[in-house]
């Protein structure tokens, strides 16, 4: 089956499509670094990316007619700046919303299905009608705002197309979901809102796949059996306790059965195998460098090495927050190399990164986790696959 990315960045989203079994006709990316990323996996061969049409520049200027074989799938995650819980909030009114870009791919290349994916921040209830809008534009492709009118006045000829029953010309079946990448065996509590539509001619039901992992079973498994901590022989001293919210629920664990599911990932078994970084590069491990100065202060914490990690971020200038760092049990912090972070995004171990240090964890923090990635395509290949749909 044939895809097309956009708003690729390092290839989370794209990699994940393609361990799907998805054929990219065109891989579109603006920024020079990310780029840089994905021709240094293509020079050195990499399975995933190696036969990439990479098109560098901007989605805006991306010429569809290029592209002469039917489409399958779009995907990509549209630049979130615009509506992140740490930007300026600007959403509409940003110059980097390119959701109206996303519309334009699905108008222009009418594929079978899409998948884009955005941060928690556009469901805020300030963002309620955008997120309404945005909504109805992926719905209804076709529908174009007119030149010099206002989104809102959009919004209301989209809402009245909607409820007027029975609509001609190119409609999508849309459905939305705020997923936790850690409720997928992601080792990152990550929030991310997916959309994923399917032309209105596949005539098949999805549903986002169900969560296989739970913060219980995590819990159960180091607290109420001590199973985890002896997997990764930590001896009692030096066991991070209990928290002290969780210790009643742990009590009824012990009492009953083991809970559902499987045990949230955390930042230990995200990193099991890695040796620990030094300040030199080694010819053993890509990217795997120790970077000095992590310390705590408020808002400033670092994740928990027993739980998933917090979300990785890009960091406002290039440089990432103490989400990007280790908090261990006794009290130190250090930041995570580029080659964890790739872990905790689930990138294979021998993708490399190109570029300095912050312009690696920006690339990292902007990512889709590639196995959340391929679970969602792989769900979506699955209904197209079905025998009889239409092409």
């Amino acid at each position: 089956m044939n895809s097309v990315e956009l708003f690729t960045g390092a290839g989370g989203l794209a990699m994940g499509a393609a361990k799907s079994g998805f054929h990219h006709l065109a891989v579109v990316e603006r920024d020079k670094y990310a780029c840089d990323t994905i021709r240094e996996n293509q020079r050195r061969d990499h399975i995933l990316v190696a036969d990439w049409p990479l098109y560098q520049g901007d989605v805006r200027d991306y010429d569809y007619r290029a592209i002469t074989q039917s489409v399958d799938l779009v995907a990509g995650g549209p630049p979130c700046q615009p509506f992140s819980l740490g930007g300026k909030h600007k959403a509409f009114n940003d110059e980097r919303d390119m959701f109206p870009e996303a519309v334009r791919a699905i108008r222009e290349l009418r594929p079978r299905a899409f998948v884009f994916e955005n941060v928690k921040g556009l469901t805020r209830q300030s963002f309620a009608s955008y997120f309404s809008y945005i909504y109805l534009r992926l719905c209804y492709p076709e529908h174009i705002r007119k030149n010099g009118e206002e989104w809102k006045h959009h919004l209301e000829r989209l809402e009245r197309h909607h409820t007027a029953g029975k609509c001609a010309g190119l409609q999508y079946r849309v459905v939305y979901r705020l997923v936790n990448a850690a409720n997928y065996g992601i080792p990152q509590r990550r929030e991310r809102v997916f959309f994923v539509g399917f032309r209105s001619d596949i005539h098949e039901e999805w549903a986002f796949p169900e969560a296989t992992h739970t913060e219980a079973a995590l819990l159960y498994d180091q607290y109420a059996t001590g199973e985890y901590w002896d997997r990764h022989k930590v001896a009692r001293r030096k066991r991070a306790p209990c928290p002290l919210t969780k210790r009643t629920a742990v009590e009824r664990m012990r009492a009953g059965e083991r809970p559902a599911g499987l045990p949230w990932r955390t930042l230990r078994d995200a990193l099991t195998g890695l040796p620990e970084p030094s300040d030199q590069k080694t010819d053993d491990i890509d990217n795997h460098i120790l970077v000095p100065g992590a310390r705590v202060y408020p808002g400033h914490t670092g994740s928990p090495l027993d739980l998933p990690a917090k979300t990785l971020k890009a960091g406002v200038h290039g440089v990432p927050g103490g989400e990007n760092m280790i908090a261990f049990p006794d009290g130190s912090v250090r930041y995570l190399t580029v080659r964890e972070s790739a872990r905790v995004q689930t990138f294979p171990d021998d993708y490399v990164f190109h570029g300095s240090w912050t312009e690696n964890m920006r690339q990292l923090g902007n990512a889709v986790p590639v196995q959340l990635a391929e679970l969602v395509v792989n769900s979506v290949r699955e209904r197209l696959s079905s025998p009889g749909k239409a092409v």
